[in-house]
């Protein structure tokens, strides 16, 4: 029996603990080995499982970034989160 061959997407550990740009490198990596179309089911599945966690973690940090790009304006009495881009509602 002739051993599996390494994949070639690199794990860099658990999913919480990488950046976005590491994050998204990775599922890009996933996303076209998965094109490629010349993986067993069971690679297939366990690099689409990965992918969702890999796109869940690029989602959520995403979301914290926009959390952060706000910036205070002055109000009548205080002051006001607005949209970064000062959007008005």
């Amino acid at each position: 029996m002739s051993p599996k061959p390494k994949s070639k997407t690199k794990t860099i550990g658990a999913v919480d603990e990488l950046t976005f740009e590491q994050a998204f490198q990775e599922l890009e990596e996933i996303v076209h080995r998965l094109e490629e179309g010349r993986l067993s089911l069971d690679e297939s599945l366990a690099l689409f499982e990965r992918g969702q966690a890999l796109a869940a973690r690029c989602g959520a940090l995403l979301d914290n970034a926009e959390l952060k790009v706000r910036q205070l304006t002055p109000k009548e009495g205080g002051y006001e989160l607005e949209d970064f881009e000062g959007a008005e509602a």
